[in-house]
C-alpha cells in the first residue's frame, strides 16, 4: 500500500503539479490558488510557468513574483517571504548527500530548509543551495550561487556569491 501511495504523490506532483499547473494554459495570477489546492502555501502572489516543485514543502508570500522555469527542489521547507522577486530560472536546493567512500560519493541524502525574507530580489539563474536564510531585503545577482546565509540589506553577487555592498533605504539598480 506504501508504494501505491508513493506513486500516487509521484503523479501528482509530475502530472498535477509540474504539468498541468505549471503549462501556460493557466494564468499567473491563479496559479497560487491551485498551488494551494494541492497543499502549498500560498498567500496571493504571481506564479509564472514553468514552476517545478518536488514537494509540497513549499510557502510564498503575499505579492511575490515567482518568474518563468523557476525550480524549487523542496524536499525540506523553502520559505519565501512577501514581496519577493525571483527572476527566471532560479534554483532552490534543498537536497544534497553526505560525502561517501570511493565506490559511490554521493552519498545518503540530506535534507535542509531554505528561508527568503520579506522584499528579496533573486536574479536570473541564480542558484541557492540546501540551508541557506537570505535576510530580508537581500538582492542576489543573476547567475550567483549562493552557499552560505545573506546579510540583510545587502547585494551578493559571484559564484560563490560574496556580499559586495550593503544597500541603503534609497538604494536602486
Amino acid at each position: 500500500m506504501n508504494k501505491v501511495r508513493e506513486q500516487g504523490a509521484v503523479w501528482v506532483r509530475d502530472v498535477l503539479v509540474n504539468g498541468l499547473l505549471a503549462s501556460g494554459i493557466v494564468p499567473r495570477f491563479v496559479r497560487w490558488r491551485l498551488l494551494r489546492l494541492v497543499g502549498v502555501r500560498a498567500e496571493k502572489s504571481a506564479v509564472c510557468a514553468g514552476l517545478w516543485l518536488g514537494t509540497r514543502r513549499l510557502e510564498i508570500g503575499r505579492e511575490s513574483f515567482i518568474n518563468y522555469g523557476c525550480r524549487i527542489d523542496n524536499t525540506a521547507w523553502v520559505r519565501i517571504g512577501p514581496r519577493c522577486d525571483l527572476g527566471p530560472q532560479v534554483s532552490i536546493l534543498t537536497t544534497t548527500h553526505l560525502m561517501d567512500d570511493q565506490t559511490r560519493r554521493a552519498g545518503a541524502e540530506k535534507h535542509m530548509s531554505v528561508s527568503i525574507g520579506a522584499g528579496v530580489w533573486i536574479g536570473a539563474r541564480a542558484t541557492l543551495l540546501p540551508g541557506v536564510t537570505v535576510g530580508d531585503g537581500a538582492v542576489i545577482a543573476a547567475g550567483a550561487l549562493v552557499t552560505r546565509d545573506c546579510e540583510p540589506h545587502t547585494l551578493y553577487a559571484g559564484v560563490p556569491a560574496r556580499a559586495v555592498r550593503t544597500l541603503s533605504r534609497t538604494d536602486s539598480a
